[in-house]
């Protein structure tokens, strides 16, 4: 499998189409245009151009590498996962994906994977806020 490269570059080097790439993409992603062809004509841009560079133009935050992955052990009583999960939102971290396995033993494990581009706390400062969780009993990144 290829590894993809990628560069950081600033849109005033790049020609205009690429702006136009994101900007319909924006278009198509707020429901402000129905389909590609409408975002690319409100964008400024051809149909072809919005399809030959779709997959390879991002806006910067897309880029971003502000996901990160967890997995937490969590004692099996009723509250613990709502109160992991509020302590999240009020960090500022936007939950995407949860995969709670069977409890076994008293505890659950749980793999979560966060954005966590709003919040100013680091990778580690986020995890010993979630181990300050009542019934949290360890949380690591991936």
């Amino acid at each position: 499998m290829e590894k993809n490269n990628y560069l950081l570059v600033s849109p005033k080097v790049l020609p205009p189409v690429f702006e136009g790439v994101v900007r319909a993409k924006e278009f198509l992603a707020n429901k402000t245009a129905p389909n590609a062809s409408q975002a690319a004509k409100m964008a400024g841009i051809s149909r072809s151009a919005f399809y030959k560079y779709r997959d390879y133009v991002f806006k910067e935050s897309e880029g971003n590498s502000s996901y990160l992955s967890l997995n937490a052990v969590l004692t099996d009583k009723a509250g613990v996962f709502s109160s992991m999960t509020s302590a999240l939102f009020k960090i500022g971290a936007n939950i995407m994906t949860i995969h709670q396995g069977i409890p076994m033993n008293g505890t659950a494990a749980v793999s979560l994977t966060i954005r966590n581009d709003k919040s100013e706390l680091t990778t580690d400062k986020l995890i010993e806020a979630l181990k300050e969780v009542d019934g949290v009993l360890s949380v690591k990144a991936l």
